[in-house]
C-alpha cells in the first residue's frame, strides 16, 4: 500500500439551501497495479475510458501491458488489496511500446481523429512527436468509477511524478517531451442544459445515502456559466489540464452515430477529448490540481 486518503464527508444540513445531503467517511487505499488482481477491474475502467471505440483498441491487449509496469501508475481501493480498483491512474511510453497492437492503434487513431477536424497544428505536432525516436509520449491513462471523488486525483498525479522521476533516476524509459490525454466528455443542448440546471437542485435536496461506497456527488455538474460549445468534461481535472496543454481536441467517437440526435434521445452525447501537455508543464499540473482539488 502507498499511503491512505480519507475522504471526510460528514452528514451536514444546509438550513440556506433547504438541502439534505448525506454523506459518509470513506478510506482510500494507494496501491501499485497488481497483476493477480486487477486485471479485469482496470479492464472494465479501460472500456469505460474508451467508450464506443473500445474496441479498436484491444483493451485486453492494453490491460496486460499496463500491468507489465506495475511500478508505474496508481489504483485505489477501499477494501484491502484483494478488492477491485475503483481508480486508475497511469502512463505509457508510446514510443516505447509502438509496436504493441494497442498503442500503435491509439496513435493512429489520434492522428486520424486530429486530421478530421483539420487541425493542421495540432497534426503536424502529433506527427512529429510518433515519427521521431527522439521525442518520447507520455500516454496517460486516468480512469474511474463515476462517484469517486475528484480530490484522489492530486495525490495520484503527485505519486506519479514521483515514480516517474526515481524509473529516470534508475535510467528506465520514461523520460516524455508531451503526454498525450484522452478522457471523456458530454455534450449537452442548450434546452439540456436548462432542463439540468432547473432539475439539479431538487435532486440534490432529496439526495439520501444508501450505500456507503456510493454516497459522494457525481462529478461535472454545469457551472452557473455553461461553456459556450456545451461540452462538460466528466473529470473536472480536464479543465486544467487543457488550460496548461498545446493543444486540445474535442470529438466524436468514430463508433457514434453520424445522425444529429432527436429531441427525446435518452441519454447522454457522448464524446471525447485528447490533449497535449508539453513535459516541462507536468510539474506545474500537479501543483495546479493540489491546489484546486486538494481535500485538506
Amino acid at each position: 500500500m502507498k499511503r491512505k486518503q480519507a475522504d471526510n464527508a460528514d452528514t451536514q444540513n444546509d438550513s440556506d439551501s433547504g438541502s439534505d445531503v448525506s454523506l459518509v467517511n470513506v478510506d482510500f487505499d494507494f496501491f501499485d497495479p497488481n497483476p493477480t488482481i486487477d486485471y479485469h477491474a482496470i479492464n472494465r475502467l479501460l472500456k469505460q475510458l474508451f467508450q464506443r471505440d473500445a474496441e479498436l483498441f484491444s483493451t485486453t491487449e492494453l490491460t496486460d501491458l499496463i500491468l507489465s509496469q506495475p511500478t508505474i501508475g496508481t489504483t485505489i481501493k477501499t477494501d484491502g488489496i484483494e478488492s477491485d480498483p475503483y481508480a486508475l491512474l497511469t502512463v505509457l511510453n508510446m514510443h516505447a511500446h509502438y509496436q504493441h497492437p494497442s498503442i500503435k492503434a491509439i496513435a493512429n487513431y489520434c492522428l486520424d481523429k486530429v486530421n478530421l477536424v483539420e487541425d493542421k497544428a495540432f497534426h503536424a505536432t502529433l506527427s512529429g512527436l510518433f515519427s521521431q525516436t527522439q521525442h518520447h509520449v507520455g500516454l496517460v491513462i486516468c480512469e474511474r468509477l463515476i462517484n469517486m471523488p475528484v480530490q484522489v486525483i492530486p495525490p495520484m498525479y503527485s505519486m506519479l511524478a514521483d515514480e516517474l522521476q526515481r524509473s529516470i533516476s534508475a535510467n528506465e524509459p520514461y523520460i516524455f517531451s508531451h503526454f498525450l490525454f484522452i478522457s471523456r466528455n458530454y455534450h449537452l443542448t442548450p434546452e439540456e442544459e436548462s432542463a439540468l440546471v432547473n432539475t439539479v437542485p431538487r435532486n440534490r435536496s432529496k439526495s439520501k445515502s444508501s450505500s456507503p461506497k456510493k454516497s459522494r456527488p457525481t462529478p461535472s455538474q454545469p457551472t452557473p456559466e455553461p461553456p459556450a460549445d456545451g461540452i462538460y468534461p466528466f473529470h473536472p481535472e480536464d479543465e486544467a489540464i487543457r488550460a496548461l496543454s498545446l493543444h486540445s481536441l474535442d470529438y466524436r467517437y468514430s463508433n457514434a452515430s453520424n445522425e444529429p440526435r432527436e429531441n427525446d434521445s435518452f441519454g447522454l452525447d457522448l464524446r471525447a477529448r485528447m490533449m497535449l501537455l508539453p513535459a516541462d508543464r507536468f510539474e506545474a499540473l500537479v501543483q495546479k490540481l493540489q491546489e484546486v482539488y486538494s481535500a485538506i
